[in-house]
């Protein structure tokens, strides 16, 4: 990944309704959520979920496949670990034992408290 693509990326994640999407479908690996569950769960009208899925597609963030239907989309989770690579790449330049704590962290999935 280089610097372009991860701010496109990151920019995509960096509005809340978008933010919220991914980390549902993040949730909902690996079966995905039709766009319209989607905008149901997070309380936003379909048109303007389906705006946001589009940036998200854009961005590498999401893939969608289509059954019957409905448009099932789901987290594109290789992108979301290249985007994790691109933050840390430089971490541990010389020194493994900095990035440790990072790297003990992504092996915990248990939800985050404190959240808004």
């Amino acid at each position: 990944m280089d610097s372009l693509n991860a701010i496109e990326s990151f920019a995509a994640l960096s509005q809340e309704t978008r933010l919220k999407a991914f980390r549902l479908l993040v949730q909902h690996e690996p079966e995905g959520l039709p766009a319209g569950e989607i905008a149901k769960q997070l309380n936003v009208p379909h048109n303007t979920m389906s705006a946001h899925l589009s940036v998200l597609s854009q961005a590498g963030l999401v893939v969608s496949r289509r059954h019957s239907r409905s448009i099932i989309y789901r987290a594109n989770m290789s992108h979301m670990q290249v985007m994790i690579q691109f933050l840390v790449h430089d971490c541990c330049f010389g020194h493994p034992d900095v990035c440790e704590p990072i790297a003990s962290s992504l092996s915990n999935c248990s939800p985050l408290v404190n959240e808004s």
